[in-house]
């Protein structure tokens, strides 16, 4: 018997791999070498693609495909629709599978409701892409990312609140995290 739970309308593929406590919702399809980690919630129409990996505690909404060349770390958050890609230049009558590029979205990050996130890309730690933006370049841990292209505006603390640097210091007035900044990186302080 499954330690997991998977809604009467999905499937899960045999040769996918699924965590301990995970939800998979709705009209969702997990495909074969697919692997998911513990205590994830996928919600609605998901579709995760082989070869792709997702870590613990993973929140992936409504509406979402995660393909091949995608990694998802540990406590990723997706909003609803959010799209990845795994081809720069898809044409139909093309074959690329040879030139998937590799995604990965590290520890903590959050992605918003309709934002894209171009292949090739990595999201750093605690990285946090506002709705509908388009992300096309590499990401900054804890970096607030927002627009098409996607351009930084801000930081955020780990908790997800929005910090305010003031002579190269942060400090989160909710969970009480303190960061510095220099060279335009945002670093916690023990």
């Amino acid at each position: 018997m499954a330690d997991f739970y998977v809604h009467p309308s999905s499937f899960v593929d045999e040769g996918a791999t699924v965590g301990s406590g995970t939800k998979i919702w709705h009209f969702s399809h997990v495909m074969p070498g697919a692997v998911i980690g513990a205590r994830c919630n996928l919600g609605q129409n998901v579709v995760v693609m082989p070869g792709t990996k997702i870590g613990d505690n993973v929140k992936i909404q409504n509406n979402v495909s995660v393909y091949e060349g995608v990694e998802l770390e540990n406590d990723v958050f997706c909003g609803p629709s959010c799209v990845f890609t795994n081809v720069l230049n898809p044409r139909s009558h093309v074959s690329r599978k040879h030139e998937y590029r590799r995604t990965l979205v590290r520890r903590g990050s959050s992605i918003g409701a309709n934002a894209t996130i171009i292949c090739g890309v990595t999201l750093g730690e605690f990285s946090f892409i506002g709705a509908g933006a388009v992300v096309t370049t590499d990401v900054l841990s804890y970096a607030l990312m927002v627009g098409v292209p996607a351009r930084r505006v801000g930081w955020m603390c780990q908790c997800g609140e929005r910090l305010t640097v003031a002579a190269g210091r942060a400090h989160c007035a909710v969970c009480g995290s303190t960061y510095e900044e220099t060279g335009g990186v945002l670093r916690p302080i023990a």
